[in-house]
């Protein structure tokens, strides 16, 4: 049985209210056996190790008390599924598809994604850590209780997303997309660089350091039509 925080780290941190993190104990585990993944699979305590799911479909699967590690996810399909109290380690490929996926309780280690298709997606209470993520699509979708944490954010698009308790900690963000977000409680603090290409009208329910302001200042003059000479 998986038993996760029920509150949240304090909030000292200026007024930025702190994030509720997952605290995940795995029960003892099952092997995945041979096999594809299927449609609405149901998938219960169950080990996946160094397995190829590239191209197989996922989709609507719901997975529960798991352990993926070392897994090829290439293209594979997995939107609206559900991942539940789980643990991620180690995933690679590109072009997976998450699209509005639930994910609740559940840490990402060091993984190695490209052009992931999470847009419409829920994540709840998730720790993202370590690891490199180029193009994450996170368009439309609802974070709360997120913590990206030691990891590398290409073009992240958070495009028209919800952000709510969202923390930053010893991250590179470069080239994100907020056109049209809703932030609340986002610390980005810890983030270094911190580079916005849109949607810096949206970062008022974020909170950034001196630093960062003066190294946003130049893009944020552009973007009021403020001339610098």
């Amino acid at each position: 049985m998986v038993r996760r925080a029920t509150g949240g780290r304090p909030a000292g941190r200026g007024s930025v209210r702190g994030v509720r993190r997952p605290e995940l104990r795995l029960p003892p585990l099952q092997p995945w056996g041979e096999g594809a993944l299927e449609p609405d699979g149901d998938y219960d305590g169950l080990e996946f190790r160094e397995l190829d799911l590239g191209g197989q479909d996922g989709a609507g699967a719901r997975f529960m008390d798991c352990a993926l590690t070392g897994c090829a996810v290439d293209g594979t399909a997995l939107g609206r599924a559900r991942v539940l109290d789980s643990v991620l380690t180690g995933l690679r490929g590109v072009g997976t598809q998450f699209a509005e996926a639930t994910f609740r309780d559940v840490e990402l280690v060091d993984a190695r994604l490209g052009g992931t298709q999470l847009h419409g997606a829920v994540l709840e209470r998730v720790v993202v850590r370590g690891g490199k993520i180029d193009y994450l699509n996170l368009r439309e979708a609802r974070l709360k209780d997120v913590v990206f944490e030691s990891c590398v954010l290409v073009e992240p698009d958070f495009a028209g997303a919800r952000l709510e308790r969202v923390e930053f900690t010893d991250c590179a963000v470069k080239g994100a997309d907020f056109g049209g977000a809703t932030l609340t409680d986002v610390d980005l603090r810890g983030t270094a660089p911190l580079e916005i290409t849109r949607g810096l009208d949206r970062l008022s329910g974020a909170v950034i350091s001196t630093a960062q302001l003066l190294d946003l200042a130049p893009v944020l003059a552009a973007a009021m039509g403020i001339r610098v000479e």
